[in-house]
């Protein structure tokens, strides 16, 4: 199908107003491409109030014109989709040229809050980077993306997020035909690790200073005034990303592949694919179905990530000093302060979700011993992780059964009580209690909820999607009927997932 501009409409303006500051910017970090056709378009999940956010009309966005232009179809006047090119490490092993295998960036929009997001679309065809792909994405992992994005918002964890779900009308093959869906997906921007690695690879250093300046301009401002701004925009992004990393420790997120093309510069979680919430505590946690060797297991993330962050050290080294040993320096200096910046941001979410007071992360206090002890405590007894710390709200109102009955050896829990209740003490049981309930949530994206609900939209019943999602987009405020969504699945096989691809 060939792009079409849209006509104009009744208040003369076009329906998402992109910018392309990416393309005006970033000459050599893109291929100008078109998504493949979708035979029929179908509008099956729209995020109201995302777009609402965008500043754009819900109902314009449903109709016709707008489901052609969120798939690519129609392309407004003056836009040019670009498939992006980035580099990445993918399971330790570098991959030189990566890239938007099946996705499209459609350009910039200013929210209604002023700030620039991107419009991407997930699923829209092959493009240069497929290496052998299709291209295409299926209904399920589309769906899965939407409803873990719109959990991790809730959460109040830095994410993209989807603003629809849109099906192809075409049957995709994997392990069956399924049916086709595409993306369109909002972000801060979709800057990664690996587009710092793929630009230094050029050996195009004025290449390499522009992706700087631009990843400045959009997401670490301050970092235009210092003396070393590459430098400073790399302390910010090691910032940003260890402050990130620990919230999803803290909810027991479990990214899934956390390749460096998968780590942003804006401190976003990005590519749902094989990501899931663990339910019973276990560092080796691992639902990748490729991910034999536990690399990306939930106790390795934070070390993982610095791991990556070394590798956007190693892209920026040219612009950081001349001088190729200082620069080095000056890099490890700033990398090797992630873990305590890491350590600050989980000790911090850990006394919330305790509501307890703590002192410095500098692993000395004793609120620090007794906070480190609590996983190795829930992983010994195999304990809900999300369970565990909303029924700590019922204890501090008299009630230790929510909690009591998490663990294979209650005496453990009688044992851990009332040192939990002498750090709290002295406040108001119902002041701690409601602080207990905003730190914790008490619905998560189950597995085996998600599981079922994605198999039955693939079959045409989107009712157990859309209940979910009234779950996990309200995550902090228990309602009665929706217990099942507060409850772990059941012990048994290992849960898996997959990318989708």
């Amino acid at each position: 199908m060939a792009p079409t501009d849209t006509t104009d409409r009744a208040a003369g303006e076009p329906l998402l107003g992109l910018d392309h500051r990416f393309v005006r910017d970033l000459p050599g970090l893109y291929d100008p491409w078109q998504a493949a056709p979708a035979p029929e378009p179908r509008l099956v999940l729209l995020n109201e109030s995302l777009a609402a956010e965008l500043g754009r009309d819900p109902a314009v966005l449903a109709s016709d014109e707008g489901v052609s232009l969120l798939v690519g179809a129609t392309v407004e006047p003056g836009s040019q989709p670009v498939a992006m090119a980035y580099a990445g490490h993918q399971f330790g092993n570098y991959s030189p040229l990566l890239g938007d295998g099946r996705a499209l960036l459609l350009g910039e929009v200013t929210d209604a809050a002023g700030r620039m997001r991107d419009v991407h679309l997930k699923g829209s065809g092959r493009t240069r980077f497929s290496r052998g792909g299709d291209g295409k994405a299926v209904l399920g992992p589309m769906l899965r993306e939407y409803v873990i994005g719109e959990a991790m918002h809730a959460l109040g964890i830095p994410t993209t997020r989807a603003l629809a779900v849109v099906a192809t009308g075409e049957r995709v093959l994997r392990e069956r035909a399924l049916p086709g869906a595409l993306l369109v997906r909002v972000a801060s921007s979709h800057l990664r690790v690996g587009t710092f690695q793929y630009a230094a690879s050029t050996g195009d250093h004025e290449l390499l200073r522009r992706l700087a300046d631009h990843a400045i301009a959009r997401h670490h401002p301050h970092a235009a005034g210092a003396d070393v701004p590459a430098l400073e925009l790399f302390r910010s992004v090691v910032d940003t990303q260890a402050r990130l990393v620990a919230q999803w420790m803290l909810v027991g997120f479990v990214h899934g592949v956390m390749n460096t093309d998968n780590t942003t510069i804006s401190g976003e979680t990005i590519d749902y694919g094989p990501c899931a919430f663990m339910d019973r505590v276990d560092p080796g946690t691992v639902f990748s179905s490729i991910d034999h060797g536990g690399r990306y297991a939930y106790g390795n993330q934070p070390r993982v990530l610095q791991w990556n962050l070394a590798r956007l050290a190693e892209a920026l080294l040219p612009l950081i000093d001349d001088d190729a040993s200082r620069a080095v320096e000056l890099a490890t200096e700033v990398l090797t302060s992630f873990d305590g910046r890491y350590r600050r941001a989980w000790v911090d979410g850990m006394t919330a979700k305790l509501a307890i007071s703590g002192g410095a992360a500098d692993g000395t206090s004793d609120v620090e011993a007794f906070v480190d002890a609590v996983p190795s405590m829930l992983a010994a007894q195999r304990v809900d992780h999300t369970g565990f710390f909303r029924a700590l709200s019922a204890v501090a109102r008299g009630d230790d059964e929510p909690a009591r009955s998490l663990f294979a050896d209650p005496t453990v829990f009688d044992a851990w009580r009332p040192t939990w209740q002498a750090l709290v003490a002295g406040r108001d049981t119902g002041a701690i209690a409601m602080a207990l309930d905003r730190a914790n949530p008490v619905y998560i994206p189950r597995n085996h909820l998600v599981e079922d609900a994605l198999d039955a939209a693939t079959e045409g019943d989107l009712a157990p999607v859309h209940r979910l999602l009234a779950a996990v987009t309200d995550p902090f405020v228990e309602r009665a009927g929706f217990e099942a969504y507060a409850a772990p699945g059941p012990e048994g096989a290992p849960f898996r997932t997959f990318c989708g691809t």
